[in-house]
């Protein structure tokens, strides 16, 4: 019997036929656990979807539509007619768990804060067709479907799991950003000083002409000052390790902010403060961006994350390690004049900050980029270097 991190509470109980753990090497360095298999239909109907971009479809406020989609008329067509074939032609559902533990002995794994986060239509076509065979007295097909659990703990990474999975989701959000112009003031600001850049607002727009909005706005959420933070009781030590890893929240966040902006006076104050924020430092966000994922400060340091020319110069420093780093800069964000600026005290220099962020690197986060990029207390030690620097000289 293995475990992972399981608690008596929030447990599901999950039946299968076939089991097996399918995690890379990458997955067990970073505590991940995949598995795969079989499993009964009834397995999943209990099962809860809150982590899925959406849920079943056909089920609208309580009732049921009309119209199916040409996708709920396959699924639904196949289980009527050739359930034995389900398995085959249904590409299956995959779930989350914060922890697992199998039972071979009895085909039982046992998970822990479980949710479906792909494969809410297949669940619902299948808890359908059980009720149509009974509802009709008829003998239910043995129905199985074939499934992946992936074990974390990690929350960012399941909500960015959830969205990677229904990826049609995330694209559609920038889409939406895009037509709603939630992105003009934003883009406005950042010709003011690149006067021929553009940001990406649709998913048909191509990437080389069109810069990744979603890139900028994490960067501008990592450079909000502990003032302005979105949760108060954060605000002398700020989470922001999401910055790196939750690009969809960040914009999600973002998406807030513009519609508090926009509403009539006595509208939220706080978030239209932060809102002006992100308009304001949109040039400084990206101007510093593109200095750190290329900062030449980082030649000799012989990081094999690190990509160089033949001449050893840094031509990509990975944003796992920039994205701590410009969350400390932080510290020297100020409001000068009724407008957020970028100033960074005198006695500051790029080259203590790089030399604390390898130490990180290494004794924190492994080597390991990504590692780094979502720990917590690698940003708090950075930020608390560059506010030392602050409070020296505070002008």
């Amino acid at each position: 019997m293995s475990k992972i991190s399981l608690h008596a509470a929030d447990v599901t109980k999950f039946s299968y036929h076939t089991l097996r753990t399918i995690s890379s090497p990458d997955d067990t360095k970073n505590g991940r656990t995949i598995y795969c298999g079989h499993a009964p239909a009834r397995s999943f109907l209990t099962l809860p979807d809150d982590e899925n971009v959406r849920t079943y479809l056909v089920d609208a406020e309580g009732k049921k539509r009309k119209r199916l989609t040409d996708v709920h008329r396959e699924i639904r067509d196949t289980l009527r007619n050739r359930p034995e074939d389900f398995p085959t032609l249904n590409s299956g559902i995959v779930l989350v768990a914060r922890g697992a533990e199998v039972d071979d002995k009895n085909k039982i794994i046992e998970l822990r804060g479980a949710s479906i986060i792909n494969g809410s239509q297949t669940r619902g076509e299948l808890d359908n067709y059980i009720q149509h065979c009974g509802a009709n007295q008829l003998v239910a097909h043995d129905v199985h479907a074939k499934f992946e659990i992936i074990v974390t703990d990690d929350d960012d990474l399941i909500a960015e799991i959830s969205i990677a999975r229904n990826f049609q989701n995330d694209v559609a959000r920038i889409s939406i950003a895009g037509r709603r112009q939630q992105l003009e003031e934003l883009e406005i600001a950042l010709q003011s000083e690149i006067p021929d850049i553009k940001l990406r607002k649709s998913e048909t727009d191509r990437a080389d002409d069109f810069y990744d909005t979603e890139k900028l706005i994490q960067v501008v959420t990592a450079l909000v000052p502990s003032e302005l933070w979105f949760n108060a009781k954060e605000s002398n030590d700020p989470r922001k390790s999401y910055t790196y890893s939750a690009k969809s929240k960040c914009l999600r966040e973002f998406q807030e902010l513009h519609k508090a902006a926009k509403e009539p006076a006595g509208g939220n104050s706080d978030q239209q403060k932060r809102y002006q924020f992100f308009i304001d430092m949109a040039p400084t966000a990206y101007l510093l961006y593109e200095k750190w994922i290329t900062h030449q400060g980082f030649n000799g340091s012989r990081l094999r994350s690190i990509e160089r020319d033949k001449d050893g110069n840094t031509t990509r420093v990975p944003d796992g390690m920039v994205f701590p780093m410009i969350s400390a800069l932080s510290a020297f964000v100020k409001k000068e004049d009724g407008k957020w600026v970028y100033s960074p005290s005198k006695s500051f220099n790029d080259d203590d900050l790089i030399q604390a962020a390898i130490s990180q690197y290494k004794e924190t986060a492994g080597s390991n980029p990504g590692t780094m990029g979502k720990t917590h207390s690698v940003y708090s030690s950075l930020f608390q270097l560059t506010s030392i620097f602050k409070r020296l000289d505070p002008s």
